[in-house]
């Protein structure tokens, strides 16, 4: 977020510019300060309400792989990882077509 999306995203919450100068030039917290920092979700459920949200990592997919162990003659692995990488993948992609021409 840049600084003037930051300011502007304070105005709501009753900051002046004069606030947002005082505390851009803070110092460096100490070890004791940081310390005794807390988790943003211990914080008013008003106040935390009001943080932006973040996903992490990538979106969820509405088909999800399996994981699963699986054992293949050495030779089949080595012929997939040899294409590189996404061998994974094409490996899938030829079961998947093995199972609609069988259907």
């Amino acid at each position: 977020m840049t600084v003037t999306a930051q300011k502007a995203d304070l105005a709501p919450l009753g900051f002046s510019q004069e606030d947002w100068d005082e505390v851009s030039d803070n110092p460096e917290l100490t070890d004791e300060q940081l310390a005794s920092l807390r988790p943003a979700a211990e914080m008013p459920a008003h106040i935390y309400a009001l943080l932006p949200k973040r996903g992490r990592g990538r979106p969820r997919s509405e088909a999800p792989k399996v994981s699963l162990t699986l054992r293949l003659d050495p030779h089949v692995v080595e012929a997939y990882k040899a294409t590189g990488a996404g061998w994974q993948t094409r490996m899938n992609e030829v079961l998947a077509k093995a199972i609609r021409t069988q259907a």
